[in-house]
């Protein structure tokens, strides 16, 4: 994007065994009391707390990790073998896959910078998103608003799928969360649903038994319900109907329930509850893939269909009473993601990062082997130079440029840069001259430049060299809530969502 119109110069307790998996908890600081972190693992079974408040409380808790214990059905990864041959460089970003045809320019004016919340009037919705029909997606608490090529202001539908009914703690969804074009016509909807309970007889919290099982209870099973992600389809006259909510496992455990999104390896376990972030493949092999991140990981959507999840995570290991270890995996919610130029997943929880290289293949999505396997982790590790792996860095973004360098945005301590020494270190390095460190969104585009979204200091460019930035003063708001990038239109479009509303870059 070539936009430069209007631009100026710039002791946790824990009782737990190996494998058991996530844990309930919240944000958490480094502790005064001596920890021992243990090898970094993948895939774990059990859950922590998602990114709400539990429904019994007025305000969010202050959790100590899980209790839970027990064999989980996956038992994570192997332990880090050490620093994998040849990986010290970033994995080259490189040209784009072919995608077959010439882009155009699209249905959609080409001006430089124009604000769609006054041209269109599509107002100031939460989420915005573009399908491969290049139809505009609005989401804005239990509405869906669709603005078609050719529409002077869009179509809005309210109280479908999971908003149906009122949001609240005892309902289908507290609140709506994000929302993504798929293929022409289709949009992925996200909610968000309060933590699983813990339950008289069931040891693990996120397990929920099935009819016949020992322990089940309608209200349990109901849980199932809750939160998850929706299909919506257009309709001839632009209004939005419920194609789906998304139940479709690849795991043979699914068995055919129509439950929502669970673990694909076994559907007793409740863990993808909140959807907290989405992305819709644009280009290669995979392009109409989706990717959604969640209060526990991240998982993969082709169509219908899902495979949840991959995580990357830590095992914090403590001493217990009798004096043997206990060893918990600790893996956050996830608000960073990003898909590179080479269809690497790009994903960040609040401790961790991580790259994914997918294949061809959605049932092979969830099958961890650590550095090897159908889908293994290019890189796997966390920025020590903000703090230790115990603490939260916050992380709501995560982005490749073309240099191949990669970027990642902290809610609390700004934009870092980062080039791998290992499949589990980096060289880290701030980037200076923003007015903040609250950054909310990155977005990475074709002619080499990061654009970067804060909470109160609007948008801002970082160009090519990896050093000149320049705000963007021509998009209005100041607190950027989300970036979208559709490069296969030429100029290339990037959608900017502010608290003022939408406004479009075209460039180059």
């Amino acid at each position: 994007m070539g936009i430069r119109t209007g631009a100026v110069g710039a002791g946790l307790a824990v009782i737990a065994l190996l494998a058991v998996g996530c844990t309930d908890r919240s944000k958490t600081t480094d502790p005064e009391v001596d920890q021992n972190p243990g090898p970094s693992d993948g895939n774990g079974v059990p859950s922590e707390l998602p990114p709400v408040p539990s429904a019994d409380a007025s305000t969010p808790p202050t959790s100590t990790p899980d209790e839970d214990a027990g064999t989980a059905p996956d038992a994570g990864e192997p332990q880090d073998a050490g620093t994998a041959p040849d990986a010290g460089e970033p994995q080259d970003a490189g040209t784009a896959p072919d995608a077959g045809t010439p882009p155009d320019a699209g249905p959609w004016p080409v001006d430089a910078v124009l604000n769609y919340t006054q041209s269109f009037g599509v107002g100031t919705p939460r989420s915005v998103g573009l399908d491969e029909g290049l139809n505009f997606w609005l989401l804005d608490g239990d509405r869906i608003g669709v603005l078609r090529p050719g529409d002077t202001a869009p179509t809005w539908t309210r109280g479908i799928g999971q908003a149906r009914l009122p949001f609240g703690w005892d309902s289908l969804a507290i609140d709506s969360t994000v929302i993504c074009g798929g293929e022409a016509g289709r949009a992925y909807v996200g909610y968000l649903a309060p933590e699983m309970q813990r339950a008289e007889g069931i040891s693990q919290r996120t397990y929920i038994p099935g009819p016949g099982e020992a322990n089940y209870t309608p209200e349990r099973y109901a849980e199932y319900q809750k939160g998850d992600l929706d299909a919506v389809r257009l309709q001839s006259d632009g209004s939005v109907v419920l194609e789906e909510h998304i139940w479709r496992s690849t795991g043979v455990s699914n068995g055919g329930k129509r439950i929502g999104i669970h673990n694909t390896n076994d559907f007793h376990y409740e863990e993808d509850r909140s959807i907290l972030n989405c992305a819709r493949v644009t280009r290669g092999p995979y392009r109409g893939d989706l990717y959604i991140t969640t209060n526990h990981g991240v998982t993969r959507i082709q169509g219908l269909t899902y495979n949840s999840h991959r995580h990357p995570g830590w095992y914090l290991i403590t001493t217990n009473p009798d004096g043997t270890l206990a060893e918990s995996l600790q893996c956050p919610p996830m608000y960073g993601l990003g898909i590179a130029r080479n269809g690497d997943v790009l994903v960040a929880n609040e401790q961790m990062l991580g790259v994914l290289v997918p294949s061809a293949k959605l049932e092979e999505w969830d099958r961890e082997n650590t550095w090897a396997g159908p889908t293994p982790w290019r890189f796997k590790g966390f920025n020590e130079v903000i703090n230790g792996q115990a603490s939260d860095d916050y992380w709501r973004a995560f982005e490749q440029t073309t240099s191949g360098r990669y970027y990642l945005g902290s809610e609390e301590f700004g934009v870092w840069a980062m080039t791998p020494k290992s499949r589990t270190t980096g060289n880290w390095s701030k980037l200076s001259g923003l007015p903040t460190s609250h950054i909310l969104a990155l977005k990475a585009t074709d002619d080499g430049a990061l654009y970067i979204g804060t909470d109160g200091a609007g948008l801002w460019r970082l160009e090519p060299d990896g050093t000149t930035l320049t705000q963007v003063q021509l998009v209005s708001g100041q607190r950027v809530l989300q970036l979208v990038y559709e490069p296969t239109v030429t100029p290339s479009m990037l959608l900017v969502l502010t608290d003022q509303g939408l406004t479009v870059l075209r460039g180059p």
